[in-house]
């Protein structure tokens, strides 16, 4: 297994590639903007591309969808709960914010609790995380947790955005803190991390009792 990023767009957002190089495949997590840097990094990788994962639907980690899908028609995995955010409410937010941004296409493919998605022989669970988006999920397995803007190093995602809720941030980082302490952590924004060291520094994890198991 590889991991490479590449961080893009005006909000920083952190643009994923995992690839399985045992047999050169690959996909993207959250191609959020600048589709032409996010192109370079799979050239660079020198694998296929198979899909594009999306964690949800906020403008900085869906921008680059579309010129990604000019150049490889590759299908793309999103919890239905998000279509709203991925459609309207992206191109809204754009505006607001000032920013450019390409609408992607539809999704093709829907995410829910409980799935497991693959690249080659690497297989990732996928977990509904609700609460910074209502369709929120975090891939994990071998070792990581994709996790998008659920928990960032020392921080976690906004609450106070459209479609929002902080009670639902709060059970699903209730959840997260039950993930083994030596969990990388890869998010949407900022450093990496691990699941052992938020529970011990994170203001917003500190509070969360550890299962008893850990």
């Amino acid at each position: 297994m590889k991991i490479a990023s590449v961080v893009v767009g005006p909000f920083q957002e952190n643009t994923w590639l995992l690839l399985d190089d045992t047999v050169g495949k690959a996909v993207l997590i959250d191609p959020g903007d600048e589709p032409d840097n996010v192109l370079n990094l799979l050239e660079q990788s020198g694998a296929d591309l198979e899909a594009i994962w999306i964690t949800h639907g906020h403008l900085d980690h869906i921008g680059a969808i579309a010129g990604v899908k000019r150049q490889f028609d590759v299908p793309v995995y999103l919890h239905e709960a998000d279509l709203a955010l991925y459609t309207t409410l992206a191109v809204q937010a754009a505006k607001m914010y000032g920013v450019p941004f390409e609408p992607p296409p539809p999704p093709d493919r829907t995410l829910a609790e409980g799935d497991k998605v693959s690249v080659g022989s690497l297989t990732f669970d996928v977990w509904h995380l609700p609460g910074h988006a209502p369709g929120h999920v975090a891939f994990i397995g071998n070792g990581v947790m994709f996790g998008g803007d659920t928990l960032f190093a020392g921080s976690i995602g906004r609450t106070d955005l459209p479609l929002s809720d902080g009670a639902a941030m709060r059970r699903s980082l209730e959840r997260i803190a039950t993930l083994p302490p030596g969990l990388t952590v890869l998010p949407g924004h900022g450093p990496e991390t691990t699941i052992g060291d938020e529970l011990e520094s994170n203001p917003f994890l500190t509070g969360i009792a550890r299962p008893l198991s850990r």
